[in-house]
């Protein structure tokens, strides 16, 4: 079942489109996760981890993947674009994870709220797809029980050039996608006043990682 905003949705698809999935696929297949996957992975890990995720904007599932290995029950994945959705599904089954792994096609923000809160909430390189981010933060922190873990651009002038340089190149190639980077302090104040606080930060030269335990001194 697919629930997912049009302009938004058009967009994620073309710019995650076959291709770019099962080049996802075999990277990881390849060469395990990327350096944020294997940031939250660990950090969700050491921060005690959970029994159920919900992994938002899951592409592949790499990051389900991992914590399912790391001692998860189960994941539920979202994510909007149709070729992740597909690749995430087969992966899952060729792993014999397909009973617990349920993956959703759609745009978060608009799909029915999970039956019940899932333990940790996570988002790898997500929140820089929207154009805004607090109706997909406020939304992601309802969701969740006691952990919020993401990762997102850093808020710096390199990766603004970068980013920018890339939303050129795709307007000119009429591929309506445009990723953003987002107010570190604006995200964190969002966070917090949903009543979570940092536990942890990671990251690399382009991207944070950060944990959120809710209602942690």
């Amino acid at each position: 079942m697919s629930d997912c905003c049009s302009r938004f949705c058009a967009s994620v698809t073309r710019q995650f489109d076959a291709a770019v999935a099962d080049g996802d696929l075999k990277r990881y297949r390849r060469k395990g996760p990327n350096p944020t996957t294997r940031l939250l992975r660990d950090a969700v890990l050491r921060a005690g981890g959970g029994k159920s995720l919900l992994d938002i904007g899951a592409g592949i599932g790499a990051l389900s993947f991992e914590l399912l290995g790391g001692g998860f029950s189960r994941s539920l994945a979202v994510d909007a674009a149709p070729a992740y959705v597909a690749a995430a599904r087969a992966e899952a089954a060729a792993r014999g994870l397909g009973d617990r792994l349920n993956v959703l096609e759609g745009d978060f923000t608009r799909l029915a709220e999970p039956a019940e809160p899932a333990d940790v909430v996570v988002m790898d390189r997500v929140v820089c797809c929207y154009p805004e981010f607090r109706p997909l933060l406020e939304r992601a922190l309802r969701s969740g029980g006691r952990l919020f873990a993401y990762s997102y651009p850093r808020d710096r002038w390199y990766v603004r050039l970068v980013v920018g340089l890339e939303n050129v190149a795709r307007a000119a190639l009429r591929n309506p996608f445009r990723a953003v980077v987002h107010s570190a302090e604006a995200m964190e104040a969002c966070i917090t006043g949903e009543g979570f606080a940092r536990v942890s930060r990671s990251g690399t030269l382009a991207w944070a990682v950060e944990v959120y335990v809710r209602g942690a001194l």
